[in-house]
């Protein structure tokens, strides 16, 4: 198990990896991806019909740019093969299985080896590091315990890098309030719209977080804006960084942003390889450019991954990041190329309207985006809350909601309607937060 080890003034969970060479990293993923394809096809019935109808043989692998003759992988491959049918493993090797919730349809089966555990905790043990964390610190863990990964993912890998772990999942928030300020937590682990509903339920019961011994905040499981982001760091008075990650490649901990540079996340490459490529013809993009995230698998055991398309949209950057570390960074995700909203014929991503709204001036950070059919024409109606204490004034009232009707229609192209609510009308988080509502 890697030690952590400080170097200069910055601290790293394993020191020999993340400032690994370039040369001798692609060395390592050309290896580990050959033993992936390897297994993938010797283990996996499905991947092995795919790579014979492809025509590609596990052993033409002699390259990393060999990896564009894979095909690719994508939930429906997981949802038709439910539950095991894409494990390279025995069902009696497997140490834990999570799931979706299956609302969209089958749900998603994946799986651990006493071996995947181990690369979780430590790939999340890096993560926390590389946020600011440091063994002895208390972390407050409100990310969602069960089948949901992001909980027990922050969860081991706290344990791993020797954090006082507090487990206390979703809900509860004022609870969550005063466990904060009981056990001097230094990190705060949650989706960004609940710690925003932590923040605003601290405020009614009197507590200044910038008070508290709050220094860090690991965030992600949604989509959220840098707009977000300075909200979230003004209202509790520390550093809000972002993780990525998805259960079908591991969980959280594929990549996370650094404290000292905050200018994207570092990707773990010597587990993951990342390709960008055009979500309409699949062509691999140069770097630097955007377009959808496409991840490798390169040490899983149980659920081996090739050419996974997320559907998140990003772009990989391989300028070297202030913090000496040498894995290639991904930007914030923007949205993804399967959940954008097609109104009226005009590409609408969640992320844009968010951008807008949270940080106006008489708005709080608590909105939902109603779509309805209006005859044969989509509607868009946007529900945002008022800050407290909300205008009586209606005049008043009336022009933020012009504004923010105008200020949609120019940003993004579509005539919407805005509804404002009084403080505590949009329903709260108590996980993921439900930013669109579709009832056409």
């Amino acid at each position: 198990m890697p030690t952590a080890i400080r170097t200069a003034d910055v601290f790293m969970f394993d020191r020999a990896v993340e400032t690994m060479p370039r040369t001798e990293l692609a060395a390592l993923q050309l290896h580990r991806l050959k033993q992936t394809v390897e297994r993938a096809y010797a283990k996996v019935a499905h991947v092995r019909r795919k790579l014979d109808a492809a025509g590609v043989a596990p052993e033409r692998m002699k390259a990393l740019g060999d990896i564009a003759r894979l095909p690719f992988s994508t939930k429906a491959d997981l949802r038709d093969n439910y539950p095991f049918g894409l494990f390279a493993v025995q069902r009696e090797e497997l140490l834990r299985l999570h799931a979706s919730s299956g609302t969209t349809g089958k749900p998603t089966v994946v799986g651990y080896t006493r071996a995947d555990l181990d690369v979780w905790s430590d790939v999340m043990a890096r993560s926390l590091a590389c946020m600011g964390a440091r063994p002895g610190d208390v972390f407050h863990n409100a990310f969602g315990y069960g089948l949901f990964t992001g909980g027990l993912g922050f969860h081991y890998g706290a344990e791993r890098l020797g954090l006082t772990t507090v487990p206390v999942s979703g809900g509860a928030t004022e609870r969550q309030v005063a466990l904060i300020q009981d056990f001097g937590a230094r990190i705060l682990g949650a989706t960004p719209s609940y710690a925003l509903n932590i923040a605003e339920v601290a405020h009614s019961m009197n507590v200044d977080l910038h008070k508290l011994a709050l220094r860090y905040g690991c965030f992600g499981a949604e989509p959220w804006s840098e707009a977000m982001r300075r909200d979230i760091e003004a209202k509790f008075g520390i550093k809000a960084q972002d993780v990525y990650g998805l259960s079908e490649i591991i969980g959280p901990g594929v990549a996370c942003e650094c404290h000292e540079g905050q200018s994207g996340l570092h990707v773990w490459e010597d587990h993951f390889y990342c390709e960008i490529i055009n979500p309409d013809t699949t062509e691999v993009l140069p770097a630097g450019e955007t377009g959808e995230l496409v991840i490798t698998t390169l040490t899983k055991q149980a659920l081996p991954m090739l050419r996974y398309r997320t559907r998140d949209i990003t772009r990989l950057v391989e300028e070297p990041c202030a913090c000496g570390r040498t894995h290639r960074r991904m930007m914030r995700v923007m949205g993804r190329s399967d959940d954008m909203l097609i109104i009226r014929g005009v590409n609408v991503y969640p992320s844009q309207v968010e951008a807008f709204l949270v940080g106006f001036p008489g708005l709080a950070p608590h909105y939902q985006i109603v779509l309805t059919r209006d005859g044969p024409m989509d509607a868009m109606t946007i529900e945002v809350e008022l800050a407290a204490p909300a205008p009586p004034d209606e005049p008043f009232v009336a022009k933020i909601a012009g504004d923010v009707r105008n200020h949609i229609k120019a940003m993004v192209g579509v005539t919407c309607e805005v509804v404002l609510k009084r403080p505590g009308e949009v329903p709260r988080s108590q996980g993921k937060a439900v930013r669109v509502k579709d009832m056409r």
